[in-house]
């Protein structure tokens, strides 16, 4: 028997089989399918800003301190989707206040609050010396909050700028466990509802922090790539082909993952597993076939990019494609996840089938401008703190008090076309 059934601001479009009448209403809607999406951006972003400040591999220098910004710009709208969804917002600071000791959800609000302070931290020291060139060049408002940001802090002698590049890596380091238990939390939050059979699984937090993983990395490959091309600046191969190789074999351990868990659910043959099987086969169906192209074209593209080593604009374009690819596939895995679980009735007789709405609280188009909030802030962040454009001062044209002047992002041709044209 199907039933139609419509409420707001959930709907369930259908029903088949046997279903309890409080599941005809899903409680989580898309909303928390965009929540644990932008929290996995935050994880892989600062994954390659690690790589330089703590590895120094020096092919990631181009995109080091744009990725700080990312991670802390997507960290700063994560907890939007949550904060919206509740229906008294100013209650959500209870589960911090008055946490219990075994909430998963009073946990993050812990771990997110001191991976925020390491990022705020990280950014201070990464920038220090161009906020203290901007404190002396700039007037105003704007001048007054670079002198501000300074903390009353101005040596930029070689021995200050020493320890700020040590404190960088050490605060990148300590970035690293926080931002696995940052995500790795998401996907416990799902793994440990025993209730939901395609929840269950011990092997969730891992799936979760490597497509965490492969989401940053592709969003920061797209937000490298679009910004070089508004600046008319040449994008560094090196990083592009280092890029590369992170997604390429992070999306081969989220790929190995994935098939183990679909395996490992086949072979236990776990409770319910017909009505599990309708479920891929049906409401499911267009979604996993969405994760699995966009996870497979990327892969072989990748592969070719880095066999063949392709450079140029080939390697621009394609990694361009494949990081869209890429975003789209992780997206399409957390609605897999966070519907696809709710869309499996709890008596394992029935199947529910979610279509969010368009407006609304819980609606598609508030869901998306969340998300594009994140990169309108990111854009805000970075006209306040220029991740690559070189910093005058008011006598010699340009910051010179870096031992590395490579952190600024500048080449080595702009900046002597600006020592020329500062008579320097």
């Amino acid at each position: 028997m199907d039933t139609w059934f419509h409420t707001a601001p959930y709907v369930v479009s259908a029903y088949s089989g046997y279903v309890y009448p409080n599941e005809t209403v899903l409680p989580w809607g898309v909303l928390i399918v965009i929540y644990p999406y932008i929290t996995g951006l935050v994880a892989g972003a600062f994954i390659v800003s690690s790589l330089y400040h703590t590895f120094r591999i020096e092919s990631f220098k181009p995109v080091a301190r744009l990725a700080l910004l990312s991670a802390f710009a997507f960290l700063c709208f994560a907890p939007t989707p949550l904060l919206s969804h509740l229906g008294h917002r100013e209650r959500a600071f209870e589960a911090i206040w008055t946490a219990h000791w075994t909430s998963a959800f009073a946990a993050f609000g812990y771990v997110a609050s001191f991976y925020a302070l390491l990022l705020v931290l990280d950014i201070w020291f990464a920038f220090r010396a161009d906020i203290v060139a901007m404190a002396q060049t700039t007037k105003g408002a704007a001048g007054r909050l670079y002198r501000i940001l300074t903390l009353g802090s101005y040596d930029v002698s070689e021995r200050a700028l020493g320890y700020d590049r040590k404190w960088a890596g050490v605060l990148a380091a300590l970035g690293i466990p926080a931002a696995i238990g940052l995500h790795g939390y998401v996907g416990f939050v799902f793994g440990s509802v025993k209730s939901r059979e395609w929840w269950s699984s011990d092997l969730m937090p891992v799936i979760f922090l490597l497509s965490a993983v492969v989401s940053g990395v592709a969003a920061l490959v797209v937000i490298y790539v679009v910004s070089s091309k508004l600046r008319r600046t040449a994008i560094d191969e090196n990083c592009m082909t280092g890029l590369a190789r992170v997604m390429w074999v992070s999306l081969i351990g989220t790929m190995a993952v994935e098939v183990l868990e679909y395996m490992e659910m086949v072979y236990r043959r776990v409770e319910g597993f017909d009505m599990i099987k309708q479920l891929v086969a049906g409401p499911m169906w267009v979604s996993l076939a969405t994760q699995a192209l966009c996870s497979l074209v990327p892969f072989v593209i990748l592969t070719v990019l880095l066999v063949r080593r392709v450079r140029g604009r080939a390697l621009v374009g394609w990694m361009s494609f494949s990081a869209v690819l890429m975003m789209v596939a992780v997206l399409a895995m957390r609605w897999n996840v966070v519907i696809g679980g709710q869309e499996l009735s709890k008596t394992l007789t029935g199947i529910l089938i979610y279509a969010p709405s368009l407006w609304g609280r819980e609606g598609v188009i508030w869901a998306a401008t969340l998300f594009v909030g994140s990169f309108v802030w990111l854009w805000a962040l970075v006209r306040l703190l220029p991740p690559w454009a070189p910093i005058p001062t008011s006598k010699k044209g340009i910051i010179n008090a870096r031992a590395d002047f490579g952190e600024t992002g500048i080449d080595p041709a702009r900046r002597h076309e600006w020592e020329l044209r500062e008579g320097g």
